[in-house]
C-alpha cells in the first residue's frame, strides 16, 4: 500500500486534533459543573466517556485540578481572611477543623491505597451509588424539615465529614461533595455551612489526589503521549465552569434544599443502569 500524500496526512492529523479538542472541551464542561455539585462527577464522566471514548488517568486528574483552582478563586476572600486572622480563635479553630478532616481522609486513604483499593471500571456500582445517594438526599432533606440547624462546624462534625470523604473512593458515584454535604446536614449543619466546609475541604483533598495522579501518570508511558493542547483547553473550561457552578450553588442553598439534586441523581443512576453495559 502506498503512502498517503502529505496533505492527506496533515488533514488527518488536523481532524484528529480537532476531535480531541471538542472531546476535551465537552469533558471539561462536565467536570467543571459536576465536581462540586453533589451529583457524582464520576457518573457523569462515565456516561460521557461511553459515547466519546475513555480518557487517560492523567487527563482526568489535570481537568479535576483545574476545577479545584476555580474554587480557590471563589473562596479567595474567605481563605485570605482565615489565614490572615489565624490568631483569632474562630479562624484558627476553623482551619484546625479543616486540617483534622483532611488528616482523617488522607491517612485512611493512604492505607486503603496501600491495600490495593482501586476505582472499579464497571459502571454498575457507580450507578447504584449515584442512585442511593439521591435517595439519601431526599430522605435527609425531608427529615430536616422543621428541625433547627447550626452554622457552627464542631469537632465532631469536622471528623465525621472527613470520614465521609472516604466513601467517594470506596463507592465511586457516591460523590465526594455529596457524601460530605449529606454528613453535615445529617449532623445538623445548615446547608450553606455544609456546602462551604465541603468545598474548602475539597481544595487540599482533590489537589493532593490530583497532584499524585499527575506525578504517577507523567512517569508512565501514557504521560509522554498526552496531547497537551486539548488537555489545556479542557482544564481551562473545567475551571470556568466550576467557578460558575460553585458560585451558583452557594446562592442556591441560601433559600433552597438539596432535594432536587436527590431526584436528579436517581434519574441519572437509572439511566446509567439502562444505557451503560
Amino acid at each position: 500500500m502506498g503512502h498517503l500524500p502529505l496533505d492527506w496526512g496533515a488533514t488527518l492529523a488536523s481532524n484528529r486534533l480537532m476531535h480531541e479538542i471538542v472531546v476535551a472541551v465537552i469533558l471539561g464542561i462536565i467536570e467543571g459543573i459536576t465536581e462540586f455539585l453533589p451529583i457524582s462527577s464520576t457518573g457523569h464522566l462515565l456516561m460521557a466517556e461511553h459515547f466519546l471514548g475513555k480518557q487517560t488517568d492523567l487527563f482526568n486528574a489535570v481537568i479535576q485540578c483545574g476545577a479545584v483552582v476555580a474554587v480557590v478563586v471563589v473562596f479567595n476572600e474567605r481563605l485570605s481572611k482565615l489565614t490572615r486572622c489565624w490568631k483569632w480563635a474562630e479562624s484558627r479553630d476553623y482551619l484546625l477543623k479543616l486540617a483534622l478532616a483532611f488528616f482523617i481522609t488522607g491517612s485512611v486513604g493512604l492505607v486503603l491505597k496501600k491495600l490495593g483499593l482501586k476505582l472499579p471500571h464497571d459502571p454498575k456500582p457507580v450507578a447504584i451509588a449515584t442512585l442511593v445517594g439521591g435517595v439519601l438526599f431526599i430522605v435527609v432533606e425531608r427529615w430536616l424539615k422543621g428541625r433547627p440547624t447550626t452554622s457552627e462546624v464542631t469537632w465532631t462534625i469536622a471528623a465525621a465529614i472527613g470520614a465521609a470523604q472516604l466513601l467517594a473512593p470506596i463507592f465511586p458515584g457516591a460523590s465526594r461533595s455529596g457524601t460530605t454535604i449529606l454528613m453535615g446536614l445529617a449532623l445538623g449543619l445548615s446547608r450553606p455551612a455544609a456546602a462551604e466546609f465541603s468545598f474548602l475541604l475539597g481544595i487540599p483533598t482533590l489537589l493532593s489526589v490530583g497532584g499524585l495522579e499527575i506525578f504517577q501518570s507523567l512517569r508512565h508511558p501514557e504521560g509522554a503521549g498526552q496531547n497537551w493542547i486539548p488537555l489545556g483547553l479542557g482544564t481551562l473550561v473545567a475551571a470556568v465552569m466550576a467557578f460558575v457552578a460553585v458560585k451558583w450553588l452557594l446562592r442556591y442553598v441560601q433559600h433552597n434544599s438539596f432535594e432536587g439534586f436527590g431526584w436528579y441523581r436517581i434519574v441519572l443512576g437509572v439511566l446509567m443502569l439502562l444505557l451503560l453495559p
